[in-house]
C-alpha cells in the first residue's frame, strides 16, 4: 500500500510540473497571437488558433514523457528534468515560431484572426511538434 501512495504522489507532483509548464505554453500563444486566445478559440471558434495552441501543449507533453522516461526512476532527476527540458523546449518553440515569422511574409500572430482555416498555422504547428520531438529525443 506504501508504494501505490507513494506511486501516486509521484504521478501527482509530474502531473503538477506538465500542467504548469503547458499554462506557460498558453500564456506564450497567447502572446504570440493578437487578441485573446481564450475568446478566439471558446468563443469564435477560430481554428487556426485552437490548432497552434494544440501543437504547442503535445509539443511540451512530449518533452515531459521523455524527461519522465529518461530519469531512470530518480524521482528529483526526473523533475527537474521535465522542469528545466520544458522550459527549454518553450524558449525554442517561441524562438522558432518568431524565425519562421521573420522568413514568411506577414505576421504570423495575425493570420490566426483570420477565421479562415490557412496552411501556414499548419506549418507552425509542425514546427512545434518537431521541436518537442528533438527535444524529447535529446533527453533519452
Amino acid at each position: 500500500m506504501q508504494t501505490l501512495v507513494t506511486d501516486l504522489l509521484v504521478t501527482l507532483a509530474y502531473g503538477v510540473v506538465g500542467v504548469a509548464l503547458m499554462a506557460v505554453g498558453y500564456v506564450l500563444v497567447d502572446v504570440a497571437t493578437p487578441g485573446k486566445l481564450h475568446e478566439l478559440i471558446w468563443a469564435e471558434r477560430n481554428r487556426n488558433a485552437a490548432l497552434l495552441l494544440a501543437s504547442n501543449l503535445a509539443g511540451v507533453g512530449v518533452i515531459v514523457v521523455a524527461a519522465i522516461a529518461a530519469s531512470a526512476d530518480d524521482f528529483a532527476l526526473g523533475l527537474v528534468g521535465a522542469a528545466a527540458y520544458g522550459i527549454l523546449g518553450l524558449v525554442l518553440m517561441a524562438a522558432a515560431f518568431l524565425l519562421l515569422d521573420m522568413a514568411t511574409p506577414g505576421k504570423l500572430g495575425e493570420i490566426l484572426v483570420d477565421p479562415e482555416p490557412h496552411p501556414a498555422v499548419w506549418v507552425s504547428a509542425v514546427v512545434h511538434l518537431a521541436t518537442g520531438a528533438i527535444i524529447a529525443a535529446a533527453i533519452s
